[in-house]
């Protein structure tokens, strides 16, 4: 039997990935050569971001096979992989970040917890935790982890917490985002990649997976919430809204659609990309 012999582009391939990921655990000695050399410290912290790591190295990646292979076999394999996915991430957290979508969150959460009998506080904990994952099952887990991220970062985590509470609160959201999005078959990605196979539809997804999830998310957000009980209501804040004036009815209604336009259309880049650049003109204007 003849061994395999790589190609010298194959070998550069997994070379370049061997120091992407080198690199990746190595993020700490550039943000320390930050320091050391003010003059260059742009460059060493764009090195030093975790996020940046890969997307440098494909770049080198496409580059060494330019050079290699030539000009059409590196534009040729740029253009046989799909950016559908990460696009479609990048738009739906842009979105769901916005300042009309979060007020709106929090005053859909704020609302709810006024209806708990217990500290504001701690209800508003409980419900970021339980009920905004749930939202994952329809705006997609990434706009959930979003909208969860930066109401803990309003009502919590700018304030004194142990360090118990904060990395059990990230440790659970991670989780509950992860299971929440099984309550319909078009918003998280790993359903996605079964459901039009296998047939599912929302009613399957719920009466098989749904229903178990979003009892192990409320069961989860439960436990912590009675765990921490008494830090969450010493310390946290539950503010009606998040920034300094309130956003038109109008407006919130408006990057609402512009959020249910690009869900609708997720698998469609030139559709969600199109609705992306108007909304970015529409924030502007």
């Amino acid at each position: 039997m003849s061994g395999f012999a790589p190609t010298a582009p194959e070998l550069v391939a997994t070379v370049i990935f061997a120091i992407a990921v080198v690199h990746t655990f190595s993020t700490k000695f550039f943000a320390h050569l930050a320091h050391l050399q003010p003059r260059h410290a742009g460059l060493w912290h764009l090195l030093a971001e975790v996020e940046v790591v890969f997307g440098f190295w494909a770049f080198i990646l496409i580059a060494a096979l330019f050079v290699l292979s030539g000009q059409e076999a590196a534009v040729g394999y740029l253009d046989g992989r799909s950016f559908t996915g990460p696009m479609f991430v990048f738009v739906i957290m842009v979105i769901a970040a916005s300042r009309p979508i979060l007020n709106t969150v929090i005053a859909v959460v704020g609302m709810l917890a006024s209806a708990i009998p217990i500290h504001r506080a701690v209800a508003m904990y409980f419900l970021i935790l339980a009920f905004v994952p749930l939202l994952g099952s329809f705006v997609t887990e990434p706009a959930a982890m979003t909208l969860a991220a930066l109401m803990l970062r309003e009502n919590f985590f700018q304030y004194q917490l142990s360090k118990r509470l904060k990395y059990g609160t990230l440790g659970l959201l991670f989780v509950n985002v992860s299971i929440g999005g099984t309550l319909t078959h078009f918003a998280a990605p790993p359903v996605l990649m079964v459901a039009g196979k296998w047939g599912w539809d929302t009613l399957f997804m719920f009466s098989h997976f749904g229903w178990k999830a979003a009892t192990a998310v409320i069961f989860n957000a439960l436990v912590l919430t009675w765990f921490f009980r008494k830090e969450l209501a010493e310390r946290g804040h539950a503010h009606g809204e998040s920034g300094s004036s309130a956003v038109p009815p109008v407006v919130s209604g408006i990057h609402i659609l512009f959020l249910v336009g690009v869900v609708v259309f997720a698998h469609h880049p030139a559709v969600f990309m199109g609705l992306f650049l108007f909304f970015i003109g529409y924030t502007e204007a």
